[in-house]
């Protein structure tokens, strides 16, 4: 991802959230030196992952598919993407929150072995609502047993 992907990379991001990131939020991700992938074809963007690495360990920050471009792929090509990253650059353990309600991305981060750590509730706003939020499940995948591909 560069800052030229932005005005796509919101688009989704608003198509996609109730409580989007700001674009402060994205360039901000970008000039600290977050590590982010985005999947395109063309000049079209599908979507994007950003995720940070240090100590060992990752933690995906953000992942976000275009609506119209669901269950196709892409959001695991992105992890199985962000997953190498990570190991490349020396992470042992990969980190997420989601949404307890999020079923299919949970469904996805399963099937990619990740697993569920723990709890942290009221974690996410929900839109609309009077204070109420959300909890989200901590979700971990070792990727120790994918260190020999390196």
């Amino acid at each position: 991802m560069v800052a030229a992907d932005l005005p796509e990379v919101l688009r989704i991001e608003r198509a996609s959230y109730q409580l989007p990131w700001s674009e402060k939020i994205f360039a901000d991700c970008l000039e600290v030196g977050y590590q982010s992938l985005v999947a395109q074809t063309g000049q079209q963007l599908h979507g994007y992952v950003l995720f940070s690495v240090a100590a060992g360990e990752s933690h995906i920050l953000n992942l976000c598919i275009d609506p119209a471009q669901r269950h196709c792929g892409i959001a695991q090509t992105l992890m199985h993407q962000a997953i190498a990253g990570a190991i490349l650059h020396g992470a042992e353990v990969m980190f997420l929150e989601v949404r307890v309600s999020n079923r299919s991305a949970i469904s996805l981060y399963e099937k990619l072995q990740f697993v569920e750590t723990g709890r942290r509730e009221n974690y996410y706003n929900i839109a609309g609502s009077n204070n109420r939020r959300e909890d989200a499940l901590l979700m971990a995948r070792d990727l120790n047993t994918l260190q020999t591909n390196r």
